[in-house]
C-alpha cells in the first residue's frame, strides 16, 4: 500500500487487535483498547466481531481474549501453496547437518524480509528471536544484503529510503555509503555477512537465490537463506569454512530449482 492512511479504518483496527493479541497473548479489553487508542465500547465491538468470525475467543474464567487457531490455519494454507519451500527445504536440512547450525529461508516483501522456513540445529544451537512469519528490515541482515547485492543502485536506494534506519546493536550499519561498501564486499565474495548487526552475539552468513515461485517469471531477488552462529564459534577461519558450504548450497538449490521447472 502506498497511501499513508488506511482507506478502510475499521480494517486497520481489526488487524491492529489481531496483531496485538498475536504478540501479547491473552489480554484484557482495557489493554487492547489502550493499544488501539480507542474507547472500550468501540474496542469491544471490534473484538466481538473477531470473536464472531472465529479468530478470537474469550475465556469464561478470566474474561480475557486470545487468538484461536483459525489464524494458524490461514497461514498454513498460504505456506502449503508455496511449493518453493518443498524444493528448497532438503538442501537447507543438508546444510544444517553439514554445519551443525540453524538455517533460515526468507522471502523479501518490499524493504522487509519474512522468515518462511527454519531448520533448527540438532545440538549446539542458539535461541534466536526469529520464527516463521517474523519480519525484519532488509538492511541489517545477511540475507537482506545478499539480495540487495543483486539489485541496481536505484533499487537499493529506494529500499533504504523506504526503511526506518535504526541502530539496534553497536554494529548495525546506519550509513548508506557504508552499506553500499558492504554490498561491494558481498558481490566480491558471493555471500553476505551479518556481523552482530541485528542481534548481539550472533553472526550470520547468507546467500541470495536466483529463483522464482512462478515458472513464468524470470528469477529475481526475492529469496535468500542463511546460517546463524554464535560469535563464540564464528571466527574468520570458521567464516571461510561455512561460507564454502553456503555457496555450494546456493549452487545446488538453483540447479535443482531450474531443472524442476
Amino acid at each position: 500500500m502506498t497511501e499513508d492512511k488506511n482507506p478502510i479504518q475499521v480494517a486497520g483496527r481489526l488487524f491492529g487487535a489481531l496483531e496485538y493479541l498475536a504478540e501479547h497473548g491473552e489480554s484484557g479489553l482495557m489493554e487492547i483498547s489502550e493499544h488501539l487508542g480507542l474507547n472500550k465500547s468501540t474496542t469491544h465491538r471490534i473484538v466481538s466481531s473477531l470473536q464472531y468470525m472465529g479468530y478470537v475467543r474469550q475465556s469464561r474464567e478470566s474474561g480475557r481474549y486470545e487468538l484461536t487457531f483459525r489464524i494458524v490455519d490461514l497461514s498454513s494454507q498460504v505456506m502449503n501453496r508455496m511449493d518453493i519451500i518443498g524444493i528448497v527445504r532438503p538442501f537447507l536440512r543438508k546444510l544444517m547437518e553439514q554445519t551443525g547450525e540453524t538455517v533460515h529461508f526468507v522471502k523479501r516483501e518490499g524493504a522487509e524480509i519474512v522468515y518462511i522456513d527454519k531448520v533448527e540445529a540438532y545440538q549446539n544451537s542458539i535461541r534466536m528471536v526469529s520464527h516463521i512469519g517474523s519480519r525484519m528490515p532488509f538492511y541489517r541482515s545477511a540475507v537482506g544484503k545478499a539480495m540487495a547485492a543483486n539489485m541496481t543502485e536505484q533499487e537499493v536506494r529506494d529500499l533504504w529510503e523506504a526503511s526506518e534506519i535504526i541502530r539496534v546493536t553497536p554494529s548495525t550499519i546506519v550509513d548508506y555509503e557504508e552499506f553500499c561498501r558492504a554490498l561491494g564486499q558481498v558481490r566480491a565474495n558471493g555471500y553476505a555477512l551479518d556481523n552482530e548487526e541485528n542481534e548481539t552475539g550472533v553472526r550470520c552468513i547468507g546467500a541470495s537465490l536466483m529463483i522464482s515461485s512462478d515458472a513464468s517469471e524470470k528469477p529475481g531477488t526475492e529469496y535468500a537463506f542463511s546460517i546463524s552462529v554464535p560469535i563464540s564459534r564464528m571466527d574468520e577461519e570458521r567464516v571461510r569454512e561455512l561460507s564454502g558450504y553456503v555457496l555450494a548450497t546456493k549452487t545446488a538449490v538453483e540447479e535443482a530449482f531450474h531443472s524442476s521447472r
